[in-house]
């Protein structure tokens, strides 16, 4: 058997490793953390070129140009905001809410409160016909900005109030399903 003393050490070491263990887990994830991520002002220049190009590419009408640049901009720094606001505006250009929905989201999971990106994506949503859940984005909007008027806002109340447009109401208004009573009347006509 173990003498008295080297026993101890073992009692010791069993005691305080588990904690010492988590102790240096948490100290490596806090300071690998703080490393591995950067400020938005800190996104990498040829990022931002990139975006400033496709942007201009877009306001041209080039919207094939335009994505290709901005998807180079994310590819060279994944935290450019911009590019996916930029990237959803050609998608919205070239009559694709669905993809611009996505795009915003992307720039939402960055910056949850992007007052641009939440409200474009409101108006990508109401191309969609998808007018109450943009609803939701202009109360989020609305709280936001507390201190006075946003333009974001006054834009995507246009847009609902605007509505979707008519071949989408038209399309939703085919699709309605009927209400319980009169589905069971149509099935016996």
């Amino acid at each position: 058997m173990l003498d008295r003393p080297q026993s101890h050490y073992v009692e010791l070491l069993m005691r305080f490793s588990p904690v010492a263990l988590v102790f240096a887990l948490g100290l490596v994830t806090l300071s690998s953390s703080s490393f591995g991520q950067r400020r938005d002002d800190q996104i990498d220049p040829r990022s931002m070129a990139l975006l400033h190009q496709g942007d201009a590419l877009r306001a041209a009408g080039n919207f094939k140009g335009a994505e290709d640049l901005l998807e180079s901009a994310l590819a060279i720094d994944p935290r450019n905001r911009g590019a996916y606001v930029a990237l959803a505006r050609v998608a919205q250009g070239q009559g694709l809410p669905g993809k611009a929905v996505r795009f915003y989201r992307g720039a939402l999971a960055l910056d949850p409160n992007d007052l641009t990106a939440l409200a474009g994506q409101g108006e990508a949503m109401v191309q969609k016909g998808a007018v109450e859940r943009a609803r939701v984005n202009l109360t989020r909007i609305n709280k936001l900005c507390k201190k006075g008027p946003c333009p974001q806002a006054a834009a995507l109340n246009a847009a609902i109030a605007k509505g979707p447009p008519v071949e989408v109401a038209e399309a939703q208004a085919n699709t309605k399903v009927p209400p319980k009573g009169q589905e069971e009347q149509t099935q016996k006509q």
